[in-house]
């Protein structure tokens, strides 16, 4: 049951890096090549976008699910370059890591989704004399990722799936699938649709996506709790990428880190190009580079495009936004929050992220983030 295309169009399973267990890493040296320390009193490190000074002692984060991998790649490096300093961020939900900033327990927080009026306004409480703001880190596409045996390059428009996911479609083989699909034998299998089962910025960026592109097929408000009825629930994107894994007939959305790191077909989008556009990382940063700064003052909200047409720009994008305090952070975290965001948004912590699934932040805004970060007080 393999497709068969002039494009030859095909979602290809790629190995991934995708570290496992908890992100608390223990510290350590790397090997020095220049035969200095930093500031830190540890080696120099070779990757000249680190820089340790003024970082110290434990900092805590939380929230998206959706960044863990890079994450994991960027606490990595920091911890080898920065001797005594301890990353620890807890890959939860963006709703869980608003709620940690907002309680003053994290110095900062990830979220697949900029921060509402009223987390503005809460944040004020913790941040004194001022209120916390997003700035974009790490963007990527959302898989569609399904379990169809056999079933190679299946292609989706954004109707088809706001039916899919509204349990409108319940066979792999309706007639909707099956005209993306022509000269493919679709199974008679019952499609087990799994969503998030906490907030999630994932599911948020999934529906402003579907209301977007699919308004007349998906009529539910853009909100980071599932809304739609029926399906099945999953903790977590590699909950949901767990599932659709297991289990035959399955459908999911997870980031594409998942995806790869699983070996889990994803769909591909009709947008109405000339082509399908494939779930990689190149065609998401084809549609992110067409994304505006919507945020005011140093806040770096961004408005994406979820209805683009571009040649091979794949639309169901997210933005991952670090949240922190624009004046107002702790003194005992402020350095290391510096230090580490300096390093997520340098040449190098960007570049790392494509190998892994995700797409680096605009060179534009990018430089924005990194003059915002540097002014944080």
């Amino acid at each position: 049951m393999k497709l068969q295309r002039k494009n030859g169009l095909r979602a290809t399973a790629l190995g991934a890096l995708a570290l496992s267990g908890a992100l608390v890493l223990t510290a350590c040296g790397s090997d020095d090549n220049t035969g200095g320390t930093d500031s830190a009193g540890g080696p120099k490190t070779a990757a000249s976008d680190i820089d340790c000074e003024g970082a110290g002692g434990q900092l805590m984060a939380s929230g998206s699910s959706a960044q863990k991998n890079a994450m994991d790649l960027w606490v990595k490096n920091y911890m080898a370059a920065c001797t005594g300093v301890e990353v620890n961020y807890k890959s939860s939900s963006s709703g869980e890591g608003i709620v940690a900033f907002n309680q003053g327990t994290v110095g900062f927080a990830g979220s697949d989704s900029a921060l509402k009026p009223d987390e503005v306004e809460e944040s004020r409480k913790v941040c004194g004399s001022g209120q916390g703001i997003n700035l974009p880190m790490v963007g990527g596409p959302i898989a569609i990722g399904y379990h169809l045996p056999g079933v190679e390059g299946l292609v989706l428009d954004a109707p088809t799936v706001a039916k899919i996911f509204d349990t409108k479609i319940k066979k792999w083989n309706d007639p909707a699938i099956a005209a993306l699909n022509p000269g493919v034998e679709l199974p008679d299998t019952a499609i087990q649709a799994f969503h998030r089962s906490e907030d999630s910025g994932t599911t948020q960026n999934l529906g402003k996506y579907l209301g977007k592109a699919a308004p007349d097929d998906w009529k539910y408000e853009a909100e980071k709790k599932w809304p739609a009825p029926g399906g099945q629930a999953a903790q977590g994107s590699s909950g949901v990428a767990a599932q659709v894994k297991q289990v035959p007939g399955a459908i999911g959305y997870f980031e594409l880190s998942y995806a790869k790191s699983q070996d889990i077909p994803a769909v591909s989008i009709d947008t109405g190009a000339s082509a399908p556009a494939e779930a990689t990382s190149e065609n998401a940063s084809k549609a992110i580079a067409a994304a505006k700064i919507k945020g005011t003052g140093k806040d770096l909200a961004l408005d994406l495009d979820y209805t683009t047409k571009a040649e091979g720009a794949y639309p169901l994008v997210l933005v991952t936004y670090e949240v922190v305090c624009d004046t107002g952070n702790k003194a005992e975290s402020l350095a290391t929050v510096k230090s580490f965001l300096s390093y997520t948004a340098s040449d190098e912590g960007q570049k790392i992220l494509t190998d892994a699934g995700y797409a680096p932040i605009p060179t534009e805004i990018n430089a924005k983030v990194r003059e915002t970060v540097d002014g944080l007080s």
